[in-house]
């Protein structure tokens, strides 16, 4: 039963409902209040990922360096190469690790020891005089960024709740954009040796925060530390009594306790709806967002200028799609709460497919001749920024959003670390391949090839993609699971009627929800 709720008309715009992970609860309480403590808790999950962006963004002020005559480092061509990928290529192997890890050591725990190699890395970095050192701190990022993916998906998707989670969710993505981005303004400001020694801050603020906010509370209950448990969630729901906070701890308990799957073996998990769905539809997604086109155009970005005749100096056109990028992410993360994560992505794959195959268009009409390239150099250039920012409003996104609360709690730290190294090997292949489609089928032709990922994955995506914004993770959870589609749930106004009509109406209902769960 709700707790009962001061009706004093002055307190009536404070008084909130909360929404829970399973239920909903009044009590007198600001929703400032309810999202304070969400927002410091991912925050300082996001200055992870902020240090993980970071060392993503040192390779492109670094190798410019390396390749001066007067280098202090020299290294071949064939080091470059390795410098430019190896993190890169390493950090799906830390992701298939990352899940067991997290389930183990607990969600806040592993991204604390994730700081360690962290701040070890930039310290090489700053004292290497080889390129065998360059390699070591390289590998030691790429492994540990792969290791905090299952942990940052999940805590989020258990911290936060439903009204929040893919607003919060999507921070994160945004976060890592700004790490690289602080590279690239650092690159201009100092000596890379200067870059990295002040990068040594990120992890080190991490780590200091991290000890302020509270362990996943659906990890706590698992583990049978429930008395922790509903401490970190008074936290967590605006630092109030265990008895405003009870309905949606009780709820918490029963899922992560449930009496039917007590004694089934981890594996079983895996081969049912629950997991295999969702999994699916987060690996369509990332493949959408590998393939669609604009990974590499976020790696390529200078060669491509540079074959689109843009009307601006290549690497201030690249600087402008960096930033097409972080706006584009930053409305994502403001919309989506709003919008809705089916709308909103529908219309950035859309509009990234479009503006692919106009420029394809244009390729093919440039190629053939048939137009004065000199008066219509700005509109590729143009298209390629547009569709840098349609991508990261949506799309890009949206898988790893989707990885952190699609997941049943029993799978999901090593479902999302899975689903996490299938998004980093299709990263990966998608910009190996680049340059032999280019060279095969030309520049137009690869776009136009993107153009229609985009819209076939568009179309896939209508069928298999529910929406989640707002939804609980039991709502989510019992979806894939068949037991009732989102669609025909009733909205959080139709609740209290539908409650009221239960009440009036009592009936014993058979059904087989859990044997589907």
């Amino acid at each position: 039963m709700p707790l009962s709720v001061n009706n004093n008309s002055s307190n009536d715009e404070k008084t909130s409902p909360v929404e829970q992970n399973g239920n909903s609860e009044s009590f007198s309480i600001s929703k400032l209040r309810q999202a304070l403590p969400q927002c410091c808790a991912v925050s300082a999950k996001n200055l992870l990922m902020i240090t993980f962006g970071s060392t993503l963004g040192f390779s492109t002020i670094l190798i410019p360096e390396l390749q001066k005559e007067n280098s202090e480092i020299p290294v071949t061509t064939e080091e470059l190469t390795w410098i430019s990928s190896l993190n890169l290529f390493l950090v799906p192997i830390g992701c298939f690790v990352s899940g067991p890890i997290s389930q183990y050591l607990g969600r806040k725990k592993t991204m604390m020891l994730t700081t360690i190699p962290f701040i070890a890395a930039w310290i090489i970095y700053y004292y290497a005089t080889s390129a065998g050192m360059l390699f070591i701190a390289l590998a030691m990022t790429g492994l540990t960024g792969g290791l905090l993916e299952a942990p940052v998906m999940t805590y989020v998707a258990e911290v936060t709740q439903p009204h929040l989670r893919g607003m919060l969710s999507a921070t994160s993505s945004m976060s890592i954009i700004l790490g690289i981005f602080t590279q690239m303004l650092g690159g201009k400001l100092g000596n890379w040796r200067t870059v990295s020694l002040v990068n040594l801050a990120y992890p080190l603020i991490c780590f200091v925060a991290l000890c302020l906010v509270p362990e996943s509370p659906y990890w706590l209950a698992a583990k049978g530390r429930t008395r922790e448990a509903e401490q970190a969630l008074c936290w967590l729901r605006g630092w109030v009594s265990p008895a405003q906070v009870q309905s949606e701890f009780r709820i918490i308990c029963q899922d992560v306790h449930k009496p039917a799957e007590s004694k089934e073996k981890i594996w079983k998990s895996f081969s049912k709806r629950t997991f295999y769905m969702p999994f699916l539809l987060v690996t369509c997604a990332f493949f959408i967002g590998a393939f669609g086109g604009t990974i590499t155009l976020q790696t390529f970005a200078v060669m491509i200028f540079v074959k689109l005749n843009a009307p601006i100096e290549e690497y201030t056109a690249a600087v402008f799609l960096g930033l097409a990028e972080l706006v584009g992410t930053l409305i994502c993360v403001l919309a989506i709460h709003f919008v809705g994560k089916r709308v909103l992505n529908f219309v950035s794959i859309g509009g990234t497919g479009l503006s692919f195959c106009l420029a394809a268009i244009y390729g093919y009409l440039n190629d053939s001749q048939v137009i004065d390239v000199e008066k219509y150099t700005w509109m590729p250039t143009t298209l390629m920024i547009g569709a840098a920012f349609l991508s990261h409003a949506g799309i890009r996104l949206l898988p790893w959003v989707l990885a952190g609360e699609v997941f049943p709690v029993k799978v999901r730290s090593s479902a999302t670390g899975a689903a996490g190294s299938m998004g980093y090997i299709f990263t990966s292949t998608a910009n190996k391949v680049f340059l032999y489609m280019v060279n095969g089928m030309s520049l137009a032709g690869t776009f136009l090839f993107y153009a229609l990922i985009n819209f076939v994955g568009g179309c896939l995506l209508y069928f298999i993609l529910p929406e989640t914004e707002g939804r609980t993770l039991k709502e989510i959870e019992e979806h894939f699971a068949g037991v009732q589609n989102l669609k025909n749930r009733p909205n959080k106004e139709e609740v209290q009627f539908k409650e009221k009509w239960a009440a009036t109406n009592p009936a014993i209902i058979y059904d087989d929800n859990e044997s589907k769960l």
